[in-house]
C-alpha cells in the first residue's frame, strides 16, 4: 500500500464520519480502512526499528523514549521488527493492510517455542501460510502455526519427554484485583508427581473439615481445596499453625523440603539530607516491604507482623548506612549473600537500568567490575539487573560505572550514555 493509498483511506474514513447517519456497510468499510492504515503504519514502524538497530546499541531504550512507552513494550516491538525482517512475505502483507500485527506476533511466539536452529525453518513455513493469515483471524492463524510447531518438534528426533522437561515453566503475577496468580506448565512425569501430591494433601488435610469460606459448588470446591493444599505443601504450614491462625483443626502433612519459615519484613529507613528540615535535623521516611506483592487488609498485616522477622536497613542518598550481615565478601564467593540482596533491595525496587521496570525479585546481582576481572563481591560492586539486561552487559560491551552514592552511568558502544542519580524509594 502506497502513501497515496493510505491518504485515500484516510479521506474515506473522514467522509464516513462526516455523514449524519451512515449505514452499516459504510461504517464497516471505514473500519476496514482504519485497520489497513494501522497495519501500514505498524509496518513502517517496524522497518524504522530495523534501521535504528543498525545505529544504536540499545535500540529498545530509544523506542521506549520515542513511543513514550515501557521497555517491555519496546522489546516486543523489536521482536516484531526482527520477525518481519526475516519474513518478507509477511512484511508485505502487513504493509498492504491485509494482516495485523497480531498475526506477526503469532509467528514470534512460535519461534520462541523452538530451538534457535529451527526458527529459520519455522519462519519459512509461516511465510508460506501467508494466505491463511490473510483469510483468517489471529486465532485461526495461531492454531495453524501451533500445528507447524508440533510437526517440527515431532520431526526433530528429540525425545518428547526431554523436550517437555525443557519446556517446563512457572510464572507468577498480581492481577488488577490484587490476587496473586500462579501458572505453570510441567512435563508429564513431574505433573504426575505433583498431581498425586496435591490429591494426597487434599485427602489428608480436608477429609473431616473444610477451610472457612470454601464454596459449595463441587467444581469450585475442588479448585479451592487444591489451592489451599498447594499453600500448605509449599509453605509447610502444620496443624498447629492453622489452629493458631484461624481455629480450624486441619491436619498436618509431612513436608520433605524443610519446615515453615517466618515471613521476613524489610523496614527501610531512608534518612534524607539534613537540609530537608528547617530546624537543621535529618528527616526520615520509612518504607515497610512485605514478602508478598499484593495488598492485604491492615488487620492481616498486624497478624503477620506479630510472627514476622523484622529486618531494618538504614539508607541515605544511595548509601546503606546500616544493614544486618556482612556487606563485603571480597573474593570468598561469587554469589551475593541474602544480607547483600536485602541491602540492595532497600535501595532498588527494580532493575537498575534506566527505564526498566522488571521487579527486584526477578533481577540478577551483577558485578560492576566483573568477577572474571577480579571484581569483588562487595556491596559497592553489586547492582541488580534483569536477565535480559544482564546478558547485554556481558555480551554487548556496555560500560557500567557507579559513583560514591550509586550514581549510575552506562555507556553504550555507540557512545550513547544513560545515567541516573542515587537510587531512591518513595515512602510507604
Amino acid at each position: 500500500m502506497t502513501p497515496a493509498a493510505v491518504a485515500d483511506r484516510a479521506r474515506h474514513i473522514a467522509d464516513v464520519r462526516a455523514l449524519e447517519q451512515p449505514d452499516s456497510a459504510a461504517i464497516r468499510s471505514a473500519m476496514v480502512a482504519t485497520r489497513q492504515i494501522t497495519a501500514w503504519a505498524e509496518a513502517q514502524h517496524a522497518a524504522l526499528i530495523g534501521r535504528l538497530a543498525s545505529v544504536e546499541s540499545f535500540p529498545e531504550a530509544v523506542i521506549a523514549e520515542v513511543s513514550k512507552g515501557s521497555l517491555s513494550d519496546a522489546v516486543k516491538a523489536r521482536e516484531r521488527a526482527d520477525t518481519l525482517d526475516a519474513a518478507p512475505a509477511i512484511a508485505d502483507a502487513l504493509t498492504g493492510g491485509s494482516i495485523t500485527t497480531g498475526h506477526v506476533d503469532a509467528i514470534t511466539r512460535g519461534c520462541q517455542r523452538l530451538e534457535p536452529g529451527r526458527r529459520e525453518e519455522f519462519v519459512e513455513r509461516a511465510s508460506s501460510l501467508v494466505d491463511v493469515a490473510v483469510a483468517g483471524t489471529i486465532a485461526e492463524y495461531t492454531r495453524r502455526l501451533n500445528l507447524e510447531v508440533k510437526r517440527m518438534q515431532s520431526d526433530d528426533g528429540e525425545d518428547r519427554l526431554t523436550r517437555q522437561r525443557r519446556d517446563t515453566r512457572l510464572s507468577t503475577w498480581t492481577d488488577n484485583e490484587g490476587m496473586w496468580n500462579l501458572r505453570g506448565r510441567f512435563d508429564p512425569v513431574t505433573g504426575i508427581r505433583m498431581a498425586g501430591r496435591l490429591d494426597d494433601a487434599v485427602g489428608i488435610l480436608f477429609a473431616e473439615q473444610t477451610p472457612e469460606l470454601c464454596p459449595s459448588d463441587p467444581v469450585e470446591k475442588d479448585k479451592f481445596l487444591r489451592a489451599h493444599a498447594l499453600d500448605r505443601l509449599v509453605t509447610g504450614i502444620t496443624a498447629a499453625d492453622d489452629e493458631a491462625r484461624d481455629g480450624n483443626d486441619h491436619r498436618a502433612i509431612p513436608i520433605s523440603a524443610g519446615s515453615a519459615r517466618h515471613a521476613a519484613v524489610l523496614a527501610v529507613i531512608d534518612v534524607d539530607a539534613p537540609a530537608a528540615c528547617s530546624c537543621g535535623a535529618a528527616s526520615t521516611a520509612t518504607t515497610v516491604e512485605w514478602p508478598i506483592p499484593v495488598e492485604v487488609p491492615h488487620r492481616v498485616l498486624v497478624e503477620l507482623a506479630a510472627d514476622a522477622d523484622v529486618v531494618g536497613v538504614v539508607v541515605r542518598n544511595g548509601v546503606v548506612l546500616h544493614a544486618p550481615g556482612e556487606m563485603n565478601l571480597g573474593r570468598s564467593t561469587r554469589l551475593a549473600s541474602r544480607h547483600q540482596r536485602r541491602a540492595l533491595r532497600s535501595l532498588y525496587r527494580c532493575c537498575a537500568v534506566p527505564g526498566c521496570s522488571v521487579g527486584f525479585d526477578r533481577c540478577k546481582i551483577h558485578h560492576v567490575v566483573w568477577w572474571r576481572h577480579d571484581g569483588r563481591t562487595d556491596l559497592a560492586n553489586l547492582l541488580p539487573v534483569c536477565s535480559k539486561h544482564h546478558s547485554r552487559l556481558h555480551a554487548d560491551g556496555w560500560v557500567v560505572e557507579l559513583g560514591p552514592n550509586r550514581e549510575l552511568t552506562i555507556t553504550l558502544p555507540g557512545g550513547r550514555v544513560m545515567s541516573t542519580g542515587p537510587p531512591r524509594r518513595s515512602a510507604a
